[in-house]
């Protein structure tokens, strides 16, 4: 079954040339453009799109402030933030506002699909480049509000290998191939995780991984 993308984006030429990488990724179909967020709901309600490809700086209404609305309107709507922004307070905001990945406008079509393939399978995805900055950004948040967590975690030495992977950015299949396990066995460890640590997105396991130093700066 095709998987149906929304763009939104005010340079024609950032849209054509995402446009022209999906087509070489198979499953996947551009059924929309748009050129501002203020017509974000609106194509939603239309077109229905499985997974949005958003902007964040745009002329009129910024992509966050569109993502916010659409939250409110279509919570259940996927959304991966397509931007040249590297700003970690930026980045954490736009998944705290219900952005369920983050790629960086000068991917490559390989980490295009990744990501894709991330949304599409319910997960979630961060440009490996940035996920130093995600972490970053967690630690400061981290020392500032002194958040007290359980004394263990309780997971096993598998997945912590497995949630090390995930806090940097790797989709599924990448810690598949580079563990030798299959997507099925890794889905269940992730599953597992989040269950086991009552946290559901990226940016929450990335804060967890770096309070409890299972994880550090340098890794």
């Amino acid at each position: 079954m095709t998987c149906n993308l929304l763009l939104v984006d005010d340079h024609s030429l950032i849209r054509a040339g995402v446009r022209a990488l999906v087509l070489d990724i198979p499953g996947y179909a551009v059924i929309g453009e748009a050129n501002d967020g203020s017509q974000l709901v609106e194509m939603v309600e239309q077109l229905s799109p499985d997974i949005i490809l958003l902007d964040i700086s745009m002329k009129e209404t910024d992509g966050l402030e569109a993502l916010q609305r659409l939250k409110r309107v279509r919570p259940q709507c996927k959304v991966l933030i397509l931007s040249m922004h590297t700003d970690p307070a930026l980045i954490m905001q736009a998944l705290e506002s219900g952005a369920h990945g983050y790629l960086l406008k000068d991917t490559t079509a390989t980490e295009l699909e990744h990501a894709l393939d991330a949304l599409r399978n319910n997960e979630r995805y961060l440009s490996p480049a940035i996920a130093h900055t995600v972490i970053n950004q967690a630690l400061t948040r981290t020392q500032k509000n002194q958040v007290q967590t359980q004394d263990s975690h309780n997971l096993t030495a598998r997945q912590l290998e497995i949630l090390r992977l995930i806090v940097r950015g790797k989709s599924t299949r990448e810690i598949a191939n580079g563990l030798g396990l299959s997507i099925k066995t890794v889905e269940t460890h992730r599953s597992q995780i989040m269950k086991r640590l009552q946290i559901y997105d990226v940016a929450g396991l990335v804060l967890f991984a770096v309070r409890e130093q299972i994880i550090s700066l340098d890794d």
